[in-house]
């Protein structure tokens, strides 16, 4: 294979561990001495002279850390360096504009994690079809669930291999997350149709062709408030519930400033599980559709949204009170949930690996103009779901999001669109143009 018709992909693989509760706590004591690390390496940093700081004098101050407290000893000499040059990234990220300044890391408001920089200390094996085991410093040998073939053993080379590994541990337990790397053959152009995607509340993916893609969970409950559990099955709503009762039962026996109880805390983690199952839930469902959506279509055309623009409060000020302000808490509310965003970053790299072109276009009107005359009537857009044009010449209904959908696709075709990937072997020539306010079809 020439390196012409090669491309280098690097991606990363999550897993769950299978541990003992003893390897539980010495995870955990490794996860508390990396964040503490960080904590002093933050102080010792931030105190010294910028005439006096340098990595190789962190570098020491590390080393000798470790040898005098024996709590920061557990935590395996590697990830102890891979600390330090987290926090060293972060500053030049800082410098560069790329990210704020790194801070100080809380117990419980940061996430726990291990770094494993080096791969070949992992030494994975496959045991049978559905487990793995790997190689933990400090630990030994674990095993993990085997869900996706990784380069190992005979496989694994210098071009397809894996280069490291983060430990992390979420409401569900730890996982470990490897970083691949592959050498993998340029995809041909993909030959599949073009399709305008629209990001809805009430149908989630909305299809120019009529290929809807919905979850069946509707974003609000009879009430009109967001339903923030649709991804849980009733019982486990009822069990959330009574646990969101039962802990705040239990709270109001603690005292100001006083440590909460483990009957407490155990009730917390229950809560947490529960909602990391939603959370799990809707991101299998955001993968299994991007999915489809890669390998059916050449072109997918996406609206250039600001999420940040659109969830923005309506509460307003002192003087100029907002109106509406409950509605549109929740209208945000069931926008944020669909993850919007996240949806269009898998599109992004899957389609770029099967040689799919992914397009963006400008938002403006889409859910305004008339797909059928191409005419902006006031009053067209009744309600959420619905769209009947006013145009006495058209009288088009259906679908809100179809409609937007239609709009989209329709705007790539004309030449107002942004190429975010190309398809492979195809030149690009679009570029994003003005958008007229109403253009005829």
């Amino acid at each position: 294979m020439s390196q012409l018709a090669t491309v280098k992909r690097q991606f990363g693989h999550r897993a769950r561990l299978a541990l003992s509760p003893a390897e539980v706590l010495t995870l955990d004591g490794q996860a508390h001495a990396a964040r503490t690390m960080w904590n002093l390496l933050h102080d010792w940093w931030t105190m010294l002279p910028k005439g006096k700081r340098s990595l190789a004098l962190a570098d020491a101050a590390i080393r000798q850390a470790r040898k005098d407290l024996d709590w920061l000893g557990v935590l395996p000499a590697q990830a102890a360096q891979a600390v330090l040059k987290t926090y060293f990234q972060s500053w030049k990220n800082c410098w560069d504009g790329r990210a704020e300044a790194p801070n100080f890391k809380a117990r419980f408001r940061s996430p726990m994690s291990v770094d494993i920089p080096q791969g070949r200390d992992l030494s994975i094996v496959r045991v049978h079809r559905r487990r793995g085991m790997v190689n933990i410093p400090k630990l030994g040998r674990v095993r993990f669930r085997w869900t996706k073939d990784l380069p190992v053993g005979k496989r694994a080379n210098k071009e397809n291999r894996i280069t490291g590994a983060r430990l992390v541990k979420d409401a569900l337990g730890w996982h470990i997350a490897f970083r691949v790397q592959t050498l993998e053959a340029k995809p041909e152009p993909h030959q599949g149709p073009e399709v305008g995607i629209d990001a809805g509340v009430n149908l989630p993916l909305a299809l120019s062709n009529e290929d809807h893609q919905d979850h069946g969970r509707p974003p609000r409950l009879p009430d009109g408030k967001s339903d923030r559990d649709k991804w849980l099955t009733p019982k486990e709503k009822a069990k959330l519930l009574r646990l969101e009762r039962e802990a705040a039962h239990r709270k109001t026996f603690r005292k100001r400033g006083q440590q909460s109880s483990r009957r407490l805390q155990h009730t917390y983690d229950q809560i947490k599980q529960l909602r990391a199952t939603a959370t799990r839930r809707a991101l299998d469902w955001q993968h299994q559709t991007t999915t489809y959506l890669a390998r059916t279509y050449g072109v997918i055309v996406v609206e250039q949204l600001n999420i940040t623009n659109m969830v923005k409060s309506a509460r307003g000020t002192v003087e100029e009170p907002g109106t509406n302000v409950k509605a549109k808490a929740g209208l945000n509310r069931s926008n944020l949930q669909e993850a919007w965003r996240r949806t269009v970053t898998m599109l992004t790299y899957k389609l770029e690996r099967l040689g799919g072109e992914l397009v963006k276009v400008p938002a403006p009107y889409t859910s305004q103009r008339c797909s059928a005359c191409g005419l902006i009537t006031p009053g067209s857009r009744e309600d959420q779901a619905t769209f009947v044009c006013k145009n006495p010449d058209c009288g088009w209904s259906g679908n809100a999001d179809h409609n937007a959908a239609r709009n989209i696709l329709h705007l790539y075709r004309i030449g107002h669109g942004t190429v975010v990937i190309p398809a492979a072997g195809r030149a690009v020539v679009r570029r994003t143009r003005g958008v007229q306010p109403a253009a005829a079809r």
